[in-house]
């Protein structure tokens, strides 16, 4: 066994990509999804007029509409067909995990395996549109009280934008749905990948036109460019880092035949929750400035306005809430998607056990005690790649912001389509070597 996963791991080479004809078709595939996702955030919904809405959408670029506006790939600021994203079926996913832990026919309908499932993903596209409806109709309303963003207000416009901005989430939904199923890696997350991604030629060539107009010093764009590579770096190290728990499967006899006693381990991820904390975090951190932005500021309580000042990006009220939304979120999430009694379980239901822990509730105390504690460290790591903008922005005191949201985006949908990809070639070479291994034995047979 090891000589020949020595030999597939020696043959993941370009000719052996070029060899694979099914993973070059799923990767056309993917390109090609992504460029029509592209397009789509282009063409602008009907009804708006782009020179007024893109100056009220500068004045509140630096809110939640400007965090939206990045998982959209530039969408938001230019009113697409593709405005909403695909964040609310993002929203409608997180809501269904949470109602499968509380509502007890839900969690019976995702232990039903397959067909479970797909009901539950029904629910899920359900909840989607009646989010992306009602999102919409706020967006639509939030036009028309703009000065002249809206050529023609009332109900028709409404509709019609309604009708416009949910038909650009469901098809976002299926289009990632098909990448998922006929291209490479999650859909989703290469919806959202591709969409950070457009907007980073625009954020390295304003960087560096603040370098050439001397608003910022040439030093301090090599520092950032090496913090951003040593960000990066920590970020691959920690998403990939595990904690492997032993497992051990007793001897066992199949009719005259003893087979003997296997090991296996639980990989236990340090960071099980991902990056649904910080945009949790931040987005109920920008709600207060962005509806503030929307509203006659001198109307406001003098408390109101000085909270207003303090949840301000770098002031120390923002950073500290900021820390501990995220490291809330962090606990609260990796409860949601890893329970601790259900893999306790399924390894009693196959008889695994962990050494020294009885199978079932103990082993179950035990696994929630590793997994506590690993989360700790994972929502130090989180907090750490996600204050380091605020920092930044607090120490320089210039425009620039390197998002550890969206870092951590990049950087683990990456990882993830590369290991896709390495497995599909693993795939490929391992019928490439059955099918020698069969040939030599016909022509030893022979």
């Amino acid at each position: 066994m090891a000589s020949a996963a020595e030999q597939l791991a020696s043959n993941l080479n370009f000719a052996a990509f070029a060899k694979a004809e099914d993973l070059k078709k799923r990767i056309w595939f993917t390109l090609g999804a992504l460029l029509v996702y592209r397009l789509g955030t282009y063409i602008p919904m009907p009804g708006i007029n782009p020179e007024a809405f893109a100056q009220a959408f500068q004045q509140q670029s630096g809110g939640v509409l400007g965090m939206f506006n990045m998982f959209a790939g530039g969408a938001v600021e230019r009113m697409a067909i593709f405005a909403l994203g695909i964040m609310p079926y993002i929203s409608a996913s997180i809501i269904m995990q949470l109602m499968t832990s509380v509502v007890p026919s839900l969690e019976q309908l995702k232990k039903e395996g397959e067909q479970g499932r797909k009901v539950i993903n029904q629910y899920t596209r359900y909840g989607t549109v009646l989010l992306a409806t009602v999102q919409a109709y706020g967006i639509a309303v939030g036009l028309e009280s703009g000065a002249d963003i809206v050529t023609d207000p009332g109900w028709f416009f409404r509709i019609s934008a309604v009708i416009t901005l949910v038909g650009g989430t469901m098809f976002l939904m299926w289009l990632g749905e098909q990448i998922t199923a006929r291209g490479i890696g999650n859909g989703i997350s290469l919806i959202i990948f591709s969409g950070i991604v457009a907007g980073l030629p625009s954020a390295i060539g304003g960087t560096l036109e603040l370098g050439r107009t001397g608003a910022m010093s040439t030093g301090l764009i090599l520092a950032i460019i090496v913090l951003a590579v040593v960000v990066i770096g920590v970020i691959v190290f920690f998403e990939r880092a595990q904690r492997r728990l032993l497992i051990q499967y007793p001897k066992r006899q199949v009719g005259n035949r003893m087979f003997q006693g296997d090991t296996s381990h639980l990989p236990l991820k340090l960071n099980t929750s991902g990056v649904i904390p910080p945009i949790f975090a931040s987005s109920l951190l920008l709600l207060p400035t962005t509806a503030a932005g929307f509203t006659d500021t001198t109307q406001l309580p003098g408390w109101a306005g000085t909270v207003l000042a303090t949840l301000g990006h770098g002031q120390p009220l923002y950073m500290i809430l900021y820390a501990a939304l995220i490291a809330f979120f962090a606990f609260f999430y990796t409860a949601i998607v890893f329970n601790p009694k259900d893999t306790a379980d399924q390894l009693k239901k196959h008889s695994g056990f962990i050494p020294g822990y009885r199978p079932g509730e103990r082993t179950a105390e035990y696994i929630d005690y590793v997994l506590t504690r690993i989360t700790v460290v994972g929502a130090i790591y989180l907090v750490l790649v996600c204050l380091l903008p605020e920092f930044l922005i607090s120490a320089t005191g210039v425009p620039f912001y390197l998002g550890g949201t969206s870092l951590l985006i990049v950087v683990s949908v990456t990882l993830d389509t590369v290991s896709q990809v390495q497995g599909h070639l693993i795939a490929h070479q391992y019928e490439g070597l059955i099918k020698k291994s069969k040939l030599r034995g016909g022509r030893r047979g022979r």
